[in-house]
């Protein structure tokens, strides 16, 4: 399944990689911060297509969806076509394409593809997790000797606040911060050792749930900013560290 799921992922990046002329295919959602472009929804297009011929009877909970079946019911694939896509829109590359498959509410699979730098990161529960096939896993620095990694839930304004925050207690005591704009990619960071945190205050399914699977498949632990499970039928908060930052979260005022 997850050699399957990789072959068609690795497609769906092709139509990332051909982009052009993306701007004049773009269009606003619920905002200007909200971003659709017909490349979203190609891509997801095709994933449906090929995922759901791959497991008949499965569920595709997608971000470009108008409407949702419950993702926590039988076998489910959570997916974001372009997760990062004002990074995509402007040229930054910056992107992924992130498929997640969970059964009854717990992830299973994950995939989740940076077609610009052809890294592809992979999960099976209970196989480890891979990057480019190779086995990876979080890093062993303390925050004091790391950095970490953060999101802006541009969504939910009123989350401004409590980030600012949170980001300011973090860098206190860190060496220093990014903020990328592509959470699959975030936590795809902290799996692999890059960075040694991530968090964000509000975030989708399709966001983590491949991401999840990798982070602690590589060691790591993740959960909500309240320290439980994070849910694949709503939108929640998002921590996702080494282990040797896991209690981190109990000291700080979040």
């Amino acid at each position: 399944m997850l050699e399957k799921m990789i072959e068609i992922v690795e497609e769906a990046g092709k139509i990332v990689l051909s982009a052009h002329d993306i701007a004049a295919q773009t269009h606003e959602k619920s905002s200007a911060a909200d971003l659709v472009t017909e490349y979203d929804v190609a891509v997801e297009n095709f994933l449906k297509d090929k995922l759901l011929a791959l497991l008949p009877g499965s569920i595709f909970y997608g971000e470009e969806e108008q409407e949702r079946a419950d993702p926590t019911k039988g076998w489910a694939f959570i997916v974001d076509p372009i997760d990062g896509t004002t990074n995509f829109v402007r040229g930054l590359k910056q992107s992924a394409v992130s498929v997640g498959l969970a059964k009854d509410g717990v992830v299973e699979y994950g995939v989740v593809l940076d077609p610009y730098k052809s890294e592809m990161f992979s999960a099976r529960r209970g196989a480890g997790a891979f990057l480019n096939g190779k086995p990876i896993h979080v890093s062993g620095r303390p925050l004091a000797e790391g950095i970490f990694g953060m999101g802006t839930a541009i969504y939910r304004r009123e989350y401004l606040e409590p980030t600012m925050r949170l980001t300011q207690q973090l860098y206190q005591r860190s060496c220093d911060f990014r903020r990328m704009g592509a959470a699959a990619l975030d936590l795809c960071g902290v799996a692999c050792g890059r960075t040694e945190l991530f968090f964000e205050y509000s975030l989708c399914p399709w966001d983590y749930a491949a991401g999840s699977l990798i982070v602690t498949e590589a060691g790591g632990f993740i959960s909500d900013l309240h320290g439980e499970p994070l849910a694949l039928d709503r939108r929640c908060s998002c921590w996702a560290s080494n282990a040797v930052n896991r209690d981190l979260l109990k000291e700080l005022d979040i």
